[in-house]
């Protein structure tokens, strides 16, 4: 297992369309994507793949994504190392993704593009 970059920052929010005027119109930071009907809204940090995604989702909490070529491979490795996770993996846009905290209570997750890396 490698973690081999930063995925994502999450943050949570009440209002998107707050957070919008603040990361958009004050921080001038442009807009990734906008999933608003799905609680999130992405911002690019300069020419960065990370972004700054703020939610609206219940339970949001302020988290860090990093990530790895094979979540389900990794997810069972700190399995055995006595990480506990806060669910199964998942599938999201881009492939598969996991969360945990860390010893602190800080949320952490793991990722993969195992969508996008699938030769069709």
């Amino acid at each position: 297992m490698n973690i081999s970059d930063f995925d994502n920052f999450f943050l949570p929010a009440k209002n998107l369309d707050e957070a919008k005027e603040f990361y958009k119109d004050k921080l001038g930071l442009e807009i990734k994507f906008d999933f608003s009907d799905k609680g999130m809204t992405a911002f690019k940090v300069g020419q960065n793949e990370p972004a700054i995604i703020v939610s609206t989702m219940q339970n949001a909490k302020p988290a860090i994504w990093f990530t790895v070529d094979n979540v389900q491979e990794a997810y069972e490795i700190l399995k055995q190392k006595g990480i506990t996770f806060l669910s199964e993996p998942f599938e999201i846009m881009t492939g598969l993704a996991v969360e945990f905290n860390d010893p602190f209570g800080n949320k952490l997750g793991l990722t993969d593009y195992s969508k996008l890396n699938k030769k069709e």
